[in-house]
């Protein structure tokens, strides 16, 4: 991965991604990355501060959807000089590659739009690293095509994530397999540890979450050979303005990395 300023590369760990689902304000984003970035400094591993600029698929049009692009951008990107870390966002259309690539070291393509073919070339062509999400609905075969879409336009620099599939109408199931079968298009893969942990179509029009179970799906992932993980943490998940249901307390990361690493270290 040609990712600017990423550390910890030669401790053999997985790298994570990490932060809240969406940017809330700049004292929330540097908070978070500063405790973040001290844990995986201890431990060692590499590590990308995750934050949403704008969170565009909502159940309900009064949902939080973030404070506003510009706003938002310049806080990441504050984040990422302040700390010497790599930031990720996703991007929705087209025409927001060129500009958010201005802020961020790696641009995220949703699950849900991992087959817009203009989105994952103007991601490409911004030269930027692309985080490509497996769609809920998209076997890890299927992925071969968007990193074929990618590489065609001229950009190596590709992560697969998978973060489950669609279990019925209101919940989520991982299927590790998946892992292994991206991996062998060339590619580090990730797993997105709390997003497959979502109950979503909930009748309040709220997402749902399972986060006593985040444990046991990064322990599996980590067992079967994930490069990396993704995990939105927050220090008051309740009070997360997205995602909240399914997110990790940041007080408890440190601890769940701690157990990760060893297992890393057992399997390697």
């Amino acid at each position: 991965m040609n990712i600017p300023n990423l550390r910890n590369t030669e401790s053999g760990n997985f790298f994570l991604m990490a932060g809240p689902c969406a940017i809330e304000g700049e004292e929330m984003a540097l908070e978070i990355a500063e405790r973040i970035k001290a844990i995986t400094d201890r431990l060692q591993i590499p590590f990308i501060f995750k934050g949403s600029y704008r969170k565009a698929n909502r159940s309900r049009l009064d949902s939080f959807t973030g404070i506003g692009d510009e706003k938002a951008l310049k806080i990441l990107r504050k984040v990422g000089e302040t700390f010497n870390i790599p930031t990720v966002t996703d991007i929705h259309e087209s025409a927001e590659a060129a500009m958010a690539a201005e802020y961020v070291d790696v641009l995220q393509i949703p699950a849900f739009l991992c087959r817009q073919t203009d989105l994952l070339v103007a991601a490409a062509k911004t030269g930027k690293t692309v985080n490509v999400k497996k769609g809920q609905f998209l076997s890890g075969e299927a992925m071969q095509f968007a990193v074929g879409k990618l590489r065609d336009s001229g950009n190596e620099n590709i992560i697969l994530t998978d973060r489950g599939n669609s279990f019925g109408y209101s919940d989520m199931v991982v299927d590790f397999r998946n892992l292994p079968i991206m991996q062998s298009f060339g590619v580090p893969v990730v797993m997105d540890v709390t997003h497959s942990l979502q109950q979503p179509n909930q009748t309040s029009g709220v997402t749902g979450g399972q986060p006593a179970l985040i444990e046991t799906i990064a322990k599996a992932a980590i067992a079967v050979g994930a490069e990396g993980l993704f995990i939105e943490t927050h220090p008051t998940p309740a009070t997360a303005k997205s995602d909240g249901a399914n997110m990790l307390a940041l007080d408890n990361l440190e601890m769940l990395l701690t157990k990760l690493v060893k297992i890393r270290q057992a399997i390697r």
